[in-house]
């Protein structure tokens, strides 16, 4: 697959990889994204609601397991996407990186100007930070449910019948 064509009905089996500029781009244009985390002896993963701020992302969480195990020695990712439904083109950012609690006054102060607003109701005291060590994105052609049919699918359908 060619990094250099953009994926497109001329190009379905490409995957564009997105520099940094265009996937911070795309990370600014939802607040939607799933947190992961590493939380005893197993990963785990959390949806979480964000905004990027100056090349962090920041999210506001409660006490608990998301904000222990964000918070502690372990790096954490961050995956978010998005689709154009009208072009089939999708897109997917991972950042990997260390999250830290938001203490200072004045950066606390900043990150409230943010106006992050979690979905789910509840008191969400909390900010994070996660800083990047690592920024990949790539973009690609949605491929039809069609054309990844086996003639293994009708087996095992028909065996359940």
């Amino acid at each position: 697959m060619s990094a250099d064509r953009k994926p497109g009905p001329e190009n379905p089996y490409d995957v564009e990889n997105l520099d940094n500029h265009e996937c911070w781009k795309l990370l600014r244009s939802v607040s939607v994204g799933r947190l992961a985390v590493w939380v005893d002896d197993h990963p785990d993963i959390f949806p979480i609601n964000y905004k990027v701020d100056h090349g962090t992302l920041v999210f506001r969480t409660a006490d608990g397991t998301k904000l222990q195990a964000a918070t502690g020695d372990t790096p954490v990712a961050v995956e978010a996407d998005g689709v154009d439904a009208d072009t089939g083109i999708a897109w997917s950012v991972v950042i990997k990186g260390q999250a830290a609690p938001v203490k200072n006054t004045e950066e606390v102060l900043d990150t409230v100007g943010l106006l992050l607003f979690p979905w789910q109701a509840g008191k969400k005291e909390h900010f994070v930070r996660i800083t990047p060590d690592n920024v990949t994105g790539r973009r690609f052609k949605v491929t039809p449910p069609l054309t990844w049919w086996t003639p293994l699918d009708d087996a095992t359908r028909s065996g359940f019948e």
